[in-house]
């Protein structure tokens, strides 16, 4: 009796006990995953976040550094002008919805096509010290020193622009073009990767005289069609393009308005982000997106391997040190 007893304290499982833990040790394996990928997933969102914060920081302070450095001048430089010439050309330019070829002199030869209609961003500006690369204190947008400048033709280089990366996979980057010295060739760098538009506006002070406020912002476009309703006065087009150079809009810059949307490298959540990105707010985008290129972003309306992508928006509105000039 004992025997038997024992024999059946020792009866294993069945076969449908045995099925039935295997199924539910399944089910629970499968939700640990699940909730593991998902938590990897949100990990790597987060990482991905922050370096897109980064990254924006990072092209913000330089474009801000270099617009704040324009009409400065070293007044304790004997070769430097203590103040611009009326007839001396702005130190702030731009093109709408354009990019610039990295060889070519300045902006002169913009290119028409551009990333979801990215625009360009030129600034000019007097340097500090002896020689070329002057004492370090003065630096274009790739850490170049500027040294001082006798006259306007001296002054360096800074240009913020959007272009594909021809030698590796495409990847849009925001751009640092830029001359390394007088009579030198043109060079340009990647500030940061992964760009789906980058929209400049200009602060520009009405007011007459000017008070170095904004009292609008304006697209470049806008400013040079306000610079071709201008009636020149000169005997010849010398004297009229010296006319131009003392009453451009240009002039009357106070501050500008950046905005850079950024996107990830790998693929996002379908809910991680908006439908519509507008760079500068849905009223601005409304009013005119339809001749402001770039100024709203759809992801669905991108080619199918940028939609899925985790995005952010970048905004700034930069004073100028100096004012108008």
């Amino acid at each position: 009796m004992m025997d038997l007893c024992r024999g059946r304290r020792q009866r294993g499982m069945t076969l449908v006990e045995l099925l039935v833990a295997l199924g539910l040790g399944a089910m629970l394996m499968l939700a640990s995953s699940s909730v593991l990928l998902s938590a990897s997933r949100s990990y790597m969102e987060q990482l991905e976040s922050a370096r897109l914060a980064d990254n924006g920081r990072y092209a913000v302070d330089a474009i801000a550094r270099a617009l704040r450095q324009t009409a400065w001048v070293d007044w304790d430089a004997s070769a430097a002008p203590l103040t611009h010439a009326a007839h001396d050309s702005a130190n702030i330019a731009g093109l709408d919805a354009r990019s610039v070829s990295k060889n070519s002199e300045g902006i002169s030869a913009p290119v028409a096509s551009s990333v979801n209609g990215s625009d360009v961003l030129a600034l000019r500006f007097y340097g500090t010290g002896e020689g070329e690369g002057g004492d370090g204190a003065v630096l274009n947008c790739a850490g170049f020193g500027i040294g001082s400048a006798s006259k306007e033709a001296q002054r360096g280089w800074s240009i913020f622009y959007v272009a594909q990366d021809e030698g590796g996979d495409g990847e849009a980057e925001l751009r640092c073009k830029y001359r390394s010295s007088i009579g030198a060739g043109w060079g340009a760098d990647a500030l940061i990767r992964g760009v789906d538009s980058f929209q400049v506006l200009y602060g520009l002070d009405t007011d007459n005289p000017p008070d170095g406020v904004a009292n609008q912002y304006v697209n470049a476009s806008s400013l040079d069609a306000r610079d071709a309703a201008l009636v020149l006065v000169g005997a010849d087009e010398a004297e009229k393009a010296r006319d131009l150079q003392r009453r451009t809009h240009w002039k009357r810059v106070a501050s500008v308005r950046v905005a850079l949307l950024l996107h990830g490298g790998g693929q996002a959540s379908a809910e991680s982000g908006p439908a519509q990105f507008d760079l500068f707010g849905a009223a601005y985008a409304e009013a005119h997106g339809a001749t402001d290129t770039g100024v709203r972003i759809v992801p669905s309306s991108l080619p199918p391997g940028q939609r899925a992508r985790l995005r952010q928006l970048v905004q700034a509105t930069i004073l100028l040190r100096n004012g108008p000039a």
